[in-house]
């Protein structure tokens, strides 16, 4: 019994010990638990510092700058213009008939007077035998009736014949003049209609796809043609300009400059053709507020091609001595257009700026700098008023890129072996 009873006291205390080892291992677990949160909550906050968020206080901004330099740059416009043909011709029959010959292929270049496509000849050669059978027979009148005008004059000389009859022969010798001259007519008409059987080209250029095919009787009303011809050397290129910027061009070609056109793709990127500006429209379109003008190009390597899309920039001057600093540097906010500037002590101060012509990735400032600042280029996102900034320099990132390549080489390596 005793025995019996100092069992019943030990387990009621060994369950107590029991419950308190587990509450003290789930706190415990806990702790660990909060702990790993906090720790990982912590890194990421790091990382998100490092990417482009909030930098810990004290901590330099990595930061590329470049100098405010006074060099010369271009004032050019850019517009999205339209390749056109500089003549654009629809090749008509100017008679009826049946098409014998074509004489050209689709796609083919040709010169003005080239033979392009023959109509049967037939019924215009006979038309014009027949005028010229009709031309001679009134010459053979005519003759005729001059030679008994001088018999008739020769009579009333000697006074044989009235004056009546002399005048009645000298007014038909002149109605045989007449017709004289209207069978002339007959004659080049029906000439001029039997060449027209020679269809040629009008101008020299390229020739798109043909309309109607050899056999086909084709009639001069036909407004469908048999080809078109358009030329492409030279080119010209439409594009349109907003009303604002009409004064400083006009202003460059009353004073009888030449300005320089060029062409880029439709990305932007490569250069297609430079020419020049040859007109502007004499109007304003009212309702876009724009202004059509027009560029004329060799188009020598015919890269060039009708109804193309091209990026247009037309330089309208140069300002010798501009305060120029890259495009990267200008930012825009609530205060306009400004800059990060670099003090002595490597801090930054928001200057706002006027920014002017923008010309192979460098931008004009009109007034809020002056040649010999520095400016930050990159890393921005980061900055504010007074932040302190670290200058990351060519030579130290291509380090670091170094630095990491053999760490990640090292790394690697025995992994490598393994396999």
């Amino acid at each position: 019994m005793p025995e019996s009873g100092f069992a019943q006291n030990r387990h009621p205390r060994a369950r107590k010990w029991a419950a308190g080892l587990i509450i003290l291992a789930v706190l415990a677990g806990g702790g660990y638990w909060v702990s790993g949160k906090l720790t990982s909550i912590g890194s990421a906050q790091k990382t998100f510092g490092r990417r482009g968020g909030p930098v810990m206080a004290g901590a330099k901004v990595p930061v590329k700058i470049a100098p405010v330099e006074t060099a010369p740059i271009n004032v050019v416009l850019k517009a999205i213009g339209t390749v056109t043909a500089y003549n654009t011709v629809t090749v008509r029959s100017r008679v009826d008939g049946e098409l014998q010959k074509i004489a050209f292929v689709d796609g083919q270049k040709v010169k003005q007077g080239d033979l392009l496509a023959q109509i049967d000849p037939r019924p215009y050669q006979v038309q014009l035998d027949q005028a010229i059978g009709q031309q001679k027979q009134n010459q053979a009148l005519l003759e005729n009736a001059r030679r008994d005008l001088q018999r008739y004059q020769l009579l009333y000389k000697q006074n044989s014949i009235a004056k009546q009859q002399v005048d009645t022969q000298a007014s038909l010798v002149q109605q045989y003049l007449g017709s004289q001259k209207s069978d002339q007519a007959a004659v080049d008409s029906a000439r001029l209609q039997l060449s027209f059987t020679r269809i040629t080209a009008p101008i020299s250029g390229r020739l798109g796809l043909r309309v109607v095919d050899q056999g086909n009787l084709i009639s001069a009303s036909s407004t469908d043609g048999l080809v078109v011809i358009t030329q492409t050397q030279p080119i010209s290129t439409v594009f349109t300009l907003p009303q604002s910027q009409l004064s400083m061009v006009l202003e460059q070609m009353h004073a009888g400059k030449t300005l320089r056109v060029d062409l880029y793709d439709r990305g932007d990127t490569n250069k297609l053709a430079t020419g020049e500006l040859v007109s502007v429209d004499n109007q304003i379109d009212v309702a876009t507020g724009t202004v059509k003008f027009k560029a004329r190009f060799a188009n020598d390597d015919e890269a060039l091609f009708p109804n193309q899309f091209v990026n247009v920039r037309l330089l309208v001057s140069t300002e010798p001595s501009a305060v120029v600093i890259p495009v990267e540097a200008l930012q825009q906010g609530s205060i306009g257009s400004f800059v990060y500037v670099v003090n002595d002590d490597n801090k930054v101060h928001v200057q706002q700026v006027t920014a002017g012509a923008i010309d192979e990735g460098r931008v004009a400032i009109v007034s809020g700098l002056k040649s010999g600042q520095k400016v930050v280029t990159d890393g921005v996102d980061r900055l504010s008023e007074g932040a302190a900034i670290e200058v990351v320099t060519p030579e130290a990132q291509a380090e670091v890129a170094k630095k990491a390549a053999e760490a990640a080489s090292k790394a690697a390596g025995p992994h490598s072996r393994r396999r």
